[in-house]
């Protein structure tokens, strides 16, 4: 299904992707990972780019992306990006040198189809920040937002989906999550629970779209009361002085 701002996944960007670009900036420490990733290439290939997040500042990158809400908030010194879709990239084969995509293969309608397109225009390696779905659910806003963690634990495709896929071994990284991580999403805030009593925090991880507004209301409410009570801290205080999170985020990096 397309969403009416050419949102091509699960979420509609058109509703909850204004206030990405303010709240999902590039982490420097996850973004060095990215680019020692991408090694030498010249020329990349960027799917699902949003608004330009760990998008590389060089030349010759090429950006695709169909929000048009997503598009329309990258900034001007990164190239327009592209409308279009991972299912059918509107490349030649062997066009780039090599290819990414952050934060959104859970949202494409067909993975297999989006992965096997990125390797036949990819001469390089194709690199995927992501998650692992086994991990998602361990992270303590379980406890407040079940039904949260629940639907973007099911989104996530397996490794070993990613490795057929992309018809490659893959090398697979556990990415540490800095305490003060520029990047929203949810496991970003995790020394930072104040962070997710703000609405446009939360509209900025997709995820709570697909709980209702009276169930995120609910879920809101109940780590409002923790955190003024002290509950919060009492089981999860020491990860305000944590400096680095071990999550459920990893670096897929397919080689050819």
């Amino acid at each position: 299904m397309t969403n009416p701002d050419g949102s091509a996944g699960d979420a509609d960007y058109g509703r909850i992707g204004q206030s990405y670009a303010a709240y999902r900036q590039p982490e420097p420490a996850i973004e060095a990972l990215i680019l020692n990733a991408l090694g030498d290439a010249t020329s990349i290939l960027n799917v699902g780019a949003g608004s330009g997040s760990y998008e590389p500042r060089t030349p010759k990158v090429t950006a695709l992306e169909p929000s048009a809400a997503m598009r329309s908030q990258r900034p001007a010194h990164l190239p327009a990006a592209i409308n279009g879709t991972a299912e059918s990239l509107p490349f030649a084969d062997k066009s780039f040198d090599a290819s990414m995509a952050t934060f959104t293969i859970h949202q494409w309608l067909d993975l297999e189809a989006g992965l096997a397109e990125m390797r036949r225009v990819t001469r390089g390696p194709v690199v995927l920040l992501t998650c692992d779905p086994a991990e998602v659910q361990s992270f303590w806003l379980n406890d407040y937002a079940p039904g949260v963690l629940s639907a973007e634990a099911k989104r996530y495709p397996s490794f070993e989906r990613l490795k057929r896929g992309l018809k490659a071994e893959a090398e697979i990284t556990a990415v540490p999550i800095p305490l003060l991580c520029r990047d929203g999403f949810n496991e970003a805030y995790y020394g930072r629970p104040e962070k997710l009593l703000e609405a446009d925090a939360r509209l900025s991880c997709s995820a709570w779209s697909f709980v209702s507004n009276d169930q995120s209301n609910q879920y809101v409410d109940l780590l409002a009361a923790d955190l003024a009570s002290g509950s919060w801290d009492a089981r999860y205080g020491h990860l305000r002085s944590t400096p680095f999170y071990h999550g459920s985020l990893y670096l897929v990096t397919g080689r050819p």
